[in-house]
């Protein structure tokens, strides 16, 4: 007797189901771990303070004062001018953002007061101060 013998056909197809979930993944892994890196590419050596807490809210803008005195805001260098127009189309967007000041225990005070000074003419309601917590020893 003879064995059948058929030749199978090759499939030509390709399936991209599991390729489509791995870059689905890196899709969600880039999105959650991007702001982290841009926030922590920015070296700011905050005061200490015994109340300071983390905050999570889903509309935060980070404005950040190097001790170069340079301003960033969420990881970009602006001016005032530009942060005043920025700021000014996100509270527009949104009232109720949450700016989050991250300054240098070495930039001047007068810095952080016209920082401060712009958020308030732009009606910031929810405005708070990074502060790293007090180490107890």
């Amino acid at each position: 007797m003879r064995a059948k013998s058929r030749k199978q056909k090759l499939m030509a197809e390709i399936n991209i189901t599991p390729f489509t979930d791995v870059v689905l993944v890196l899709l969600i892994i880039f999105m959650v771990t991007t702001p982290l890196i841009i926030q922590a590419s920015i070296k700011v050596n905050l005061p200490n303070a015994s109340s300071a807490k983390p905050i999570k809210n889903s509309s935060q803008a980070y404005v950040t004062l190097s001790n170069e005195n340079l301003l960033y805001l969420n990881g970009q260098m602006v001016s005032k001018k530009e942060l005043r127009r920025k700021i000014e189309s996100m509270v527009k967007d949104n009232s109720g953002l949450n700016v989050i000041l991250f300054s240098d225990k070495l930039v001047y005070f007068k810095e952080i007061v016209a920082v401060l000074d712009i958020l308030n003419e732009l009606g910031v309601k929810n405005l708070n101060i990074a502060a790293k917590p007090e180490q107890s020893e």
